[in-house]
C-alpha cells in the first residue's frame, strides 16, 4: 500500500512538473504590475509572489529542477559508490583496507563547508552543484555495498563460480551485483529525498540554484523573506516539497518491506 501511495504521488508530480509549465498560459519571468503578492484565486492558482511572478508556473518550475538535481546526483553517487564498494569487498585484504580508510578520511570533511567553499570561489553553476552532491553521497553508497559483497562472495554459488574457472569480472556482474540489484534500488529511493534536502538547504541559503532558473529550495528561501505579505509562497512550494520527501521515503521503506519482509522493526 505504501509503494503504491508513493508511486502515485512520484508519478503524478514528475508528470506535472514536466508538462504544467508547458501547458499553462502563464511565463514565469513575467511581472504582473497589478497583481502583485496577489493571494491564490481563479487567475493565479497558487498567488503570484511580492515581484508579480505567478507561482504556479515557478513551483513547478522549482521542482523540474529539484527533481534533476535529485536523479543527476543519486545516479552519480551509485555509479561511484557501487563500483567503489564491489571493487573494495571483493578484492579484499590490504587494498579493502586501503579503501575503508579512505572513505574514512573523506568523512572526516565537513561537506557542505567544502560545497560552499566549491560555489563560492568557482562560481555557482549547476554542475558544479550536481558533482558536489553527488561526489559526496556516494560514500554510504560505498560502504553499504562493500559489506553487502563481503557477505556474497562467501555463499556457496560464488565460491563454485571461481572453482570453475570465471573471471572476477563475471562473478561480479552475474552473482554478485545481481544479488546487489534490490539494495541498490532501496538505497537509492532514500538518497534521492536526501539529495533534495541538500540541495534545497544551499538553495536556501543562496549559493544553488540561481535565477532565472529556480528550484524549491530557493522558492522558501524566498517565501521566507515575504512570510508577511505572501505566505502562500512559503506554504505552497514548502508543502510540494515535504510531499515529495515524505513519497520518497515510504517508496524506499516499502521497497524494503518488499525485499525483506520478515525483518524486524521497533514500533
Amino acid at each position: 500500500m505504501k509503494i503504491k501511495i508513493a508511486l502515485s504521488w512520484l508519478i503524478i508530480m514528475t508528470v506535472w512538473v514536466i508538462l504544467g509549465p508547458w501547458l499553462s498560459s502563464q511565463q514565469p519571468e513575467f511581472i504582473h504590475w497589478d497583481a502583485m503578492a496577489q493571494a491564490p484565486d481563479s487567475q493565479f492558482w497558487f498567488g503570484t509572489d511580492v515581484m508579480g511572478r505567478d507561482l504556479y508556473v515557478r513551483t513547478l518550475l522549482g521542482g523540474r529542477l529539484s527533481l534533476l538535481v535529485a536523479f543527476v546526483a543519486t545516479c552519480m553517487s551509485l555509479l561511484i559508490g557501487v563500483s567503489y564498494g564491489l571493487l573494495s569487498g571483493y578484492v579484499g585484504g590490504r587494498l579493502d583496507r586501503l579503501m575503508m580508510r579512505f572513505l574514512d578520511v573523506l568523512y572526516a570533511l565537513p561537506f557542505l563547508f567544502l560545497v560552499i567553499l566549491l560555489l563560492v570561489f568557482f562560481g555557482q553553476h549547476m554542475l558544479l552543484l550536481f558533482a558536489a552532491i553527488g561526489g559526496y553521497m556516494w560514500l554510504d553508497t560505498a560502504r553499504i555495498v562493500r559489506g553487502q559483497t563481503l557477505v556474497i562472495k562467501k555463499q556457496a554459488y560464488v565460491e563454485a563460480a571461481q572453482a570453475m574457472g570465471q573471471s572476477g569480472f563475471n562473478i561480479l556482474r552475474q552473482h554478485i551485483l545481481a544479488n546487489l540489484r534490490g539494495v541498490v534500488v532501496v538505497y537509492a529511493t532514500l538518497t534521492i529525498p536526501q539529495v533534495i534536502l541538500i540541495e534545497s538547504f544551499i538553495s536556501f541559503l543562496g549559493l544553488g540554484v540561481q535565477e532565472p532558473n529556480t528550484s524549491w529550495g530557493t522558492l522558501v528561501s524566498e517565501g521566507v523573506d515575504n512570510l508577511q505579505t505572501a505566505p502562500w509562497s512559503l506554504w505552497i512550494p514548502g508543502l510540494f516539497l515535504s510531499l515529495t520527501l515524505m513519497a520518497f521515503n515510504l517508496l524506499g521503506d516499502g521497497l524494503r518491506d518488499y525485499w525483506d519482509p520478515k525483518r524486524l522493526r521497533p514500533r
